[in-house]
């Protein structure tokens, strides 16, 4: 077992690398410090990483949601009434003297079932290649396979209109296909940052890197929106197509899968981050997969991602129903309020990432102690105003506010169990990420039908239960988390010439 690092002490019940700075072993600090701290941010390979990656996340989730606004728009008017039972409880919000609604778009008389297996089918591609995502970028890097994924998603999404002309289960098997590229994106963006995000700025470099995803939500609802009511839905499809192609360009031509293969970093930054990675990643060339798959720490992480992820997918997918069915705003304001509670979790994430850093290299708080904190803050917290939105009635400003703090408070999951992968097997980030996404999209595939199913009426008594169930397993998963969780690097996950639980 190394040595406590002067200054750092260990917390109760957690192992000395749970509070690991930058540097390890104090012969090899006293070498390298004066290089490593003057590593700069401003301007770094890094943090260059953590921006391009921002804007890839940000296209992968505009590809991802922009359906969810336009499907609004894809489906017959008179099916949707009279199939979904638009409640009457609340006003009308729509004004019929704005500006007319664009009707060049072709409809198609889909029913409440049939859009809860369209905006499912997204992750029965999703869930098969988040495992394979993560041993492969184990393997062979991150660049390509992310790079690739996206591509492959753009393309796909350029094909939806044709898709939906042919019928419903070829927009079904094309929205699958869309998955398949995009399940390969969080394991392999997690492997890539094992070799490049330094212990400390872990926080602050994933909570950039994945901020991306909240963004591109914030921008495509109610862009989308726009477009469908100016335009047509068909045009959402092409121009968030395009963009994805731009920026898969862009990603092949700047990034490289290590440090010691980027053509331009400085020789300062490498040795300051394969300094700070120097005892944590192991040199197994297979993987331990029955120990892995035996630790309690990693399936701590699986409940608390599939917990969460149940909540944030159901809104995901079904807020726009929610603003246009129960709360009744207009297809153009549906998306501008649709997007308001991601623009608070994007502002969040970005947030928590550099307290999470602060706390852990400033006041000496251990790993575990800020994963656990912050894990709780961003599931119970979304829990309570979630279950709070459906008891305001049709008070539209409560009911926008309550969902905007939830899904906002939801931010702060970034830096709990979201990057946990990378403290307790960092050399394995992007196969633990790949276990514990592949239950997590569980909820994305069967969220959005059983919610479908307990609103027939689409009342505010049965979107009520839809949120309390949400809640309730939010609640759970946080729990859970708290008990079993760890900050530190596991034995199974470090080589024999390591032999020491951090």
């Amino acid at each position: 077992m190394r040595s406590p690092v002067r200054g750092l002490p260990p917390s109760d019940g957690d192992k000395v690398s749970d509070n690991t700075p930058l540097l390890q072993d104090a012969p090899q600090a006293e070498v390298a410090s004066k290089d490593m701290f003057q590593a700069p941010v401003c301007c770094s390979v890094r943090y260059n990483l953590a921006v391009l990656s921002f804007f890839g996340f940000f296209v992968l989730y505009a590809l991802r949601v922009n359906l969810s606004v336009a499907l609004v728009d894809m489906v017959d008017s008179n099916t949707t009434s009279a199939d979904n039972k638009t409640s009457k409880e609340c006003a009308e919000h729509s004004t019929s003297n704005q500006v007319l609604h664009n009707q060049t778009g072709k409809r198609y008389q889909w029913d409440a079932e049939t859009q809860g297996w369209i905006l499912g089918s997204f992750f029965y591609g999703y869930i098969i290649t988040q495992i394979p995502g993560g041993y492969v970028a184990s393997k062979v890097g991150g660049k390509l396979l992310l790079g690739f994924g996206i591509l492959g998603t753009a393309v796909f999404t350029l094909f939806t209109p044709i898709a939906a002309d042919f019928g419903v289960g070829a927009l079904i098997v094309l929205r699958a296909l869309e998955g398949l590229g995009e399940g390969v994106t969080f394991p392999a963006m997690h492997a890539m940052w094992s070799s490049w995000s330094p212990p400390l700025e872990r926080s602050k470099l994933l909570s950039i890197s994945y901020a991306g995803a909240q963004l591109g939500t914030v921008i495509s609802l109610p862009l989308s929106g726009i477009i469908c009511f100016y335009m047509n839905w068909t045009y959402v499809f092409y121009f968030f197509g395009i963009v994805g192609i731009i920026w898969f360009v862009l990603w092949i031509w700047l990034v490289s899968d290590t440090p010691e293969t980027h053509r331009t970093i400085s020789h300062q930054e490498k040795e300051y981050i394969r300094s700070s990675l120097k005892n944590q990643l192991s040199s197994q060339k297979s993987v331990p997969w029955v120990p892995m798959l035996k630790s309690l720490p990693l399936w701590a992480i699986v409940v608390a991602h599939f917990s969460y992820n149940w909540s944030f997918y159901t809104l995901l997918t079904l807020l726009p129903t929610y603003m246009k069915e129960i709360l009744r705003f207009n297809v153009q304001a549906n998306g501008f309020l649709s997007a308001v509670p991601y623009f608070g979790c994007w502002l969040c994430m970005i947030l928590s990432g550099q307290a999470a850093d602060h706390l852990r290299a400033k006041w000496n708080f251990s790993t575990i102690c800020v994963r656990r904190v912050f894990s709780l803050i961003g599931m119970i917290g979304p829990a309570v105003f979630l279950v709070a939105a459906g008891f305001i009635g049709c008070d539209y400003s409560l009911a926008v506010a309550f969902l905007t703090i939830s899904t906002t408070l939801g931010g702060f999951c970034s830096s709990g169990f979201s990057i946990n992968h990378l403290d307790i097997a960092p050399s394995y980030a992007g196969i633990l990420l790949g276990i514990t996404n592949t239950f997590a999209t569980i909820p994305g595939m069967v969220g959005p039908v059983i919610a479908k199913s307990l609103t027939p009426e689409n009342t505010i008594r049965e979107w009520q239960t839809v949120f309390w169930i949400a809640a309730a397993i939010n609640v759970f998963g946080a729990i859970f988390f708290t008990l079993f969780a760890k900050g530190e690097v596991q034995n199974w996950a470090l080589d024999d010439r390591h032999g020491h639980r951090s």
